[in-house]
């Protein structure tokens, strides 16, 4: 009988760990670090060592765990293979193959880390079905469920909102290689970019000319207490987003937009914010989609992983061994 199951997060600075009851519970969770070195070489059999080691010291024995399930910072083809990794050092990778291969008697699955933190929130919610969510962090990442699943694309590459072209005049690169990317202009970086444009070229008075150094939480806080500047670097990153939004709704007609990533942290003056364009620029029939704030944080990544194992029940009843 199968009672547990790992979900694990792959990240560029550590790996995220989870151990969960066949019910999806959080039992346990720790860290490893992302060793990169050597083109990444060494995080898969981290990863095993990581496991087996838990799995010894608690005495879990493996027939009774329903598998693995794990998620990369980049796209996945089906298979389980990893379309290129670049801040993991890999190229096209058969991460299930070598991951069944070092533990034989595991499944494992494989998905993008954005498409498994929104499974993660659509669980977590338990309310929708169909939901966008939308990372705000460095850049703009996005995952997409539809009727409860993830939805990959034919290339893997569904969700990458970061680089919905939103200005066709702007000159400056993003960081994928094209120009006016929406990751430029409603990411933390980009929320900055905008701000210091702003303070550049104008000479209105705001507390953040007193800031040391300009960010994303000091631009969000100065527009909390009212300053004229912050409030429209607000607006113009909300205005960009909120029109992206509404083209991605014509496409897959979520039930919920979810808002995570660092700068959600500026909580519902961020979501009203975006969700007030994006009614006005959206189809009449997309207009009450609802905007939430994402509510797992960190924990997003392995409870969406892990959701790829507990959902195939037939991992939950089949002895693997």
């Amino acid at each position: 009988m199968k009672t547990g199951a790992f979900g694990i997060d792959i990240g560029g600075t550590t790996v995220k760990i989870g151990y969960f009851d066949t019910a999806g519970t959080l039992l346990d969770k720790w860290e490893i670090p992302t060793r990169k070195e050597q083109n990444g070489e060494w995080i898969l059999p981290d990863i095993r060592d990581a496991v087996c080691a838990y799995m010894k010291e608690h005495n879990i024995p493996v027939e009774t765990v329903a598998g693995i399930g794990l998620d990369v910072p980049g796209a996945v083809l089906e298979g389980g293979i990893v379309n290129r990794c670049a801040n993991l050092g890999w190229g096209v990778t058969p991460v299930k193959k070598i991951m069944e291969t070092m533990l034989p008697r595991l499944p494992v699955r494989v998905a993008n880390d954005a498409n498994a933190a929104a499974l993660g929130e659509m669980k977590h919610s338990d309310a929708y079905q169909n939901i966008v969510m939308v990372t705000l962090g460095t850049g703009v990442g996005g995952g997409v469920i539809l009727n409860g699943e993830i939805w990959t694309g034919a290339f893997g590459a569904a969700g990458e909102l970061g680089h919905i072209p939103v200005n066709p005049e702007e000159t400056e690169c993003c960081a994928c290689g094209k120009k006016g990317c929406l990751e430029q202009y409603a990411s933390a970086t980009g929320i900055v970019r905008i701000a210091g444009k702003r303070l550049e070229s104008s000479g209105e008075d705001s507390v953040l000319r007193k800031v040391p150094k300009l960010t994303a939480k000091s631009v969000m806080e100065a527009a909390k207490q009212g300053d004229a500047l912050a409030v429209s670097v607000v607006e113009t990153a909300c205005d960009i987003l909120g029109r992206a939004l509404a083209s991605v709704a014509c496409v897959v007609d979520p039930d919920a937009f979810v808002i995570g990533g660092g700068v959600s942290k500026a909580g519902p003056m961020l979501t009203d914010c975006i969700q007030k364009y994006y009614v006005k620029y959206a189809f009449h029939a997309s207009r009450n989609t609802v905007f939430k704030l994402a509510e797992l944080g960190n924990d997003a990544g392995i409870c969406g992983a892990v959701q790829m194992i507990l959902s195939e029940k037939e991992l939950l009843s089949t002895d693997c061994g």
